[in-house]
């Protein structure tokens, strides 16, 4: 491997490269025009720096590793100096003296990244370091390349519970990682072994921010020389740690947007607690405080759990806020919620394709009125077809399924409220206030408050000081039992009626909403959509608008429509912006703009979460703009939309799918413009006119 790679001819020791980044760099292209591996080592040096004048490429302990792709590049190269004057490339800690030029072809991005990975972890091994420093000569050097890049038995630091998930996020955090290399922690514990950290992941949908977040979090502990275990709690399951790494972790992190599931498990544990977004934008910071406070007796701890320990209720670490909890818990129960959303609203949608949406509504006698489609379901079979035939049958029964299932969406939502503050013994007692809020008219509003008094009551009940016979009967009786009543009876005679008369006051408010004030619903919902990316105010928007696909009336579909449309809108505008303007972004982003084509067309907002985590500034105003847009027009066209999830793969349950379309361009086009124009405020003239070739260059 080290004769595709390196070799003895672009190997330089102790040489006199120049006095700043470009003459060095200059140098090692040159160096590698020489050893025959780019036919225009200039195009190769305007490359790096280029890429350099985005930001400096120094990392500590004096080290620099300048990169580019150049279409001159034949194959994937180092070229490596040890300077005999250190240079200074912007390492935080000063000038450098061990340098390498990383090359790669236009078209090679993995080869790109492997080395640039690769080497950077390599980088912040000390012995490593040492070596390139004491190495006599080029063979030396050759050699040490060659075993870094390739060891020939990888470690493995990191569980994860998902391989596509976890290689999905890999791609999205790997380059980052790779390019903010952090000193190496030392310390040991008490038993002189190295720290050992586990963490727990999770955002609402499971997706994007619960791998990427596990990701930076696995690099950053490389970095620091910690041993790591990660479960991202994600939607493609969970496999949870064993017993015996979690008896061996010193501290826990909690990067979570939702619930932990399974927190008893760390009883006592040191931990350190945040939301996904600060492990991904600040990994290293999180290994480093889980470190410490594994030393530090006076750290916050998993409280314990009550009762016989298996599902009982938790308590929360005193280092989350009042605010934050609750913002879980409410998270937690829109996260369980929207499964319910997806299949009952794609069934129903189905039922429509299949039947019509004439099978919405029919009077079954004159006492009952049931669904058309449940009408079907209930009185054919597949012996006794109705007249419209096996396609009506069909639709009739999908539309049955499907509405049955969207009618636990409050019950859900309040359960799992419930649980996310109580744990499993609050699973009942908010499931029955999410019933009672539907028996009453409270709808969802019923079903968040109702779910957050389930919880705080269960858990209230499960601290209550009790006889050791009794705790034993605290989470299959006690608490389910009492807590139901409790928050039952509030529901029923106190909190209903209030509750009803709000959700009557805003559906009604939204059934009379029209020109310029329906507008501006639609304008407020897009802004929501694109503020967070699937962060929490994303979800309240998500939430307003399904919880409304119950109902069904034209302005609840029209919202459904707005929220679904201006959702698409991120992904797709930071990929048409990568196709535009590609020398604006890394190599990277540029390859998740290619992901991101198909994750916005399908209504996945984290597709643009690799380039909001990294320019936020520039990136999530851009996407507010353009979302704002596309919502007004979808309101102003009065577009509606059935299905709660699919983008464009669901335009058959669309009244008018041409203007969602426009509306979905005109919101990627504003979106594209403004990220591209933000994207060059602070850029060099020379950098801004730079030719289409410098446009292609690599992070």
């Amino acid at each position: 491997m080290s004769d595709n790679i390196i070799t003895a001819a672009t190997v330089n020791l102790d040489v006199d490269a120049g006095n700043d980044p470009a003459a060095v760099i200059t140098y090692l292209a040159e160096n590698l025009g020489d050893a025959g591996r780019t036919t225009d080592p200039s195009e190769l040096s305007r490359a790096a720096l280029a890429r350099e004048a985005k930001s400096a490429t120094g990392l500590p302990g004096g080290i620099a590793i300048p990169h580019a792709r150049a279409a001159s590049v034949s194959t994937a190269s180092l070229a490596f100096a040890r300077l005999a004057h250190k240079v200074d490339f912007g390492a935080p800690d000063g000038p450098a003296d061990l340098v390498f030029l990383i090359a790669a072809p236009e078209g090679a991005a993995s080869d790109h990244m492997k080395l640039l990975s690769s080497l950077a972890r390599a980088l912040v091994r000390p012995d490593f370091v040492t070596a390139l420093r004491e190495a006599p000569d080029d063979a030396r050097i050759v050699e040490l390349v060659d075993e870094a890049i390739n060891p020939s038995a990888p470690a493995t630091t990191a569980a994860t519970a998902s391989a596509t998930g976890a290689s999905a996020a890999g791609a999205t955090s790997g380059g980052a990682a790779a390019d903010t290399v952090g000193p190496q922690m030392h310390k040991t514990t008490d038993s002189g072994k190295r720290p050992s950290i586990v963490a727990i992941t999770a955002c609402p949908t499971g997706i994007a921010h619960t791998y990427m977040a596990a990701d930076a979090l696995k690099y950053a502990a490389e970095r620091a020389g910690v041993d790591f275990h990660v479960e991202p709690q994600g939607s493609s399951g969970t496999t949870p740690f064993t017993p015996d790494v979690i008896a061996g972790a010193d501290a826990v992190i909690f990067a979570t947007d939702v619930g932990v599931k399974g927190k008893s498990r760390f009883h006592g544990k040191p931990v350190i607690e945040s939301g996904v977004k600060r492990a991904i934008n600040e990994p290293d910071a999180m290994i480093a405080e889980a470190v410490e406070a594994s030393h530090n007796p006076h750290a916050s701890r998993v409280e314990g759990s009550v009762g016989d320990g298996a599902g009982t209720a938790e308590g929360t670490s005193s280092s989350l806020s009042f605010g934050k909890k609750i913002q879980q818990a409410l998270m937690t129960g829109v996260s369980y919620m929207i499964p319910f959303v997806a299949a009952g609203g794609l069934l129903i949608a189905l039922g429509f394709l299949l039947a019509g949406y004439q099978i919405a509504n029919k009077t079954l006698d004159s006492s009952k009125t049931l669904s058309d489609g449940a009408y079907i379901a209930l009185h054919n079979s597949l012996w006794d077809l109705p007249a419209g035939g096996l396609g009506q049958y069909l639709g009739g029964v999908s539309f049955a399924i499907g509405a049955l299932a969207m009618s636990m969406l409050v019950p859900v939502l309040a359960g799992y409220i419930s649980f996310a503050i109580a744990d499993r013994p609050g699973i009942a007692p908010g499931f029955v206030a999410g019933l009672v809020s539907v028996a009453v008219g409270a709808s969802f509003i019923g079903g968040l408050i109702g779910g957050l008094i389930a919880g705080a009551v269960c858990l209230a009940i499960s601290r209550l000081p009790l006889p050791q016979w009794a705790k034993g009967l605290q989470p299959v009786i006690n608490i389910p039992l009492f807590g139901s009543l409790i928050v039952g009876g509030l529901m029923f005679m106190l909190l209903g009626k209030p509750l009803a008369w709000v959700t009557t006051q805003l559906t009604d408010g939204l059934n009379s909403m029209n020109g310029s004030s329906k507008i501006v619903l639609g304008i407020v919902l897009g802004l929501m959509m694109c503020f967070d990316l699937g962060g929490p105010v994303n979800k309240a928007a998500y939430l307003f608008a399904t919880t409304g696909l119950a109902i069904g009336d034209t302005p609840q579909l029209e919202i459904m429509a707005a929220v679904m449309c201006a959702g698409m809108v991120p992904p797709l505008a930071m990929a048409l912006a990568t196709v535009i303007r590609p020398g604006l972004f890394t190599e990277p982003e540029r390859e998740n703009g290619k992901a991101a084509w198909f994750l916005g067309a399908a209504f996945i907002s984290e597709g643009a979460i690799p380039f909001a985590a990294k320019d936020p500034v520039r990136v999530i105003p851009s996407m507010m703009a353009g979302g704002a847009l596309t919502g007004a027009l979808i309101m102003a066209f009065g577009v509606t939309q059935r299905a709660p999830h699919g983008g464009i793969f669901v335009f058959f349950t669309m009244n008018h799918w041409l203007l969602f379309l426009a509306a979905l361009a005109a919101g990627t086009v504003l979106g594209t413009v403004c990220v591209v124009a933000a994207k060059q405020v602070g850029k060099s003239h020379t950098e801004r006119s730079a030719t289409p070739a410098l446009e292609t260059v690599a992070a």
